[in-house]
C-alpha cells in the first residue's frame, strides 16, 4: 500500500483520489508516522439507492399489529397486559 506524506497528498490529491476510487487505497503520513488510510466508499449508484416505503401498496399491516403478542410480552416482563 502506498504511503504519502501530507505535503505530497495535498499536491496530488486529485490523482490519489482517482487511485483510491479504482481500489488502490493509500496512507497519509505525518513526519513518517502513518495517520490515516484513504479508501473508496462502497456507496450505491444513484439509480440503485433503496428508499423507505419501497413496498408501499404491496403489503398490508393488520389493524391490531400493535397489540400482537401483548400477553406473551407482559408475561415475560412480569406485568399485566
Amino acid at each position: 500500500m502506498q504511503i504519502v506524506n501530507i505535503h505530497e497528498a495535498k499536491t496530488h490529491l486529485s490523482r490519489l483520489i482517482d487511485q483510491a476510487v479504482k481500489g488502490e487505497s493509500f496512507i497519509i503520513a505525518k513526519s513518517g508516522k502513518p495517520m490515516v488510510k484513504v479508501t473508496a466508499l462502497a456507496a450505491p449508484e444513484a439509480g440503485k439507492i433503496k428508499r423507505l416505503g419501497f413496498l408501499a401498496g404491496q403489503i398490508t399491516v393488520p389493524d391490531d399489529f400493535d397489540r400482537i403478542g401483548v400477553e406473551e410480552i407482559a408475561q415475560l416482563f412480569g406485568g399485566n397486559p
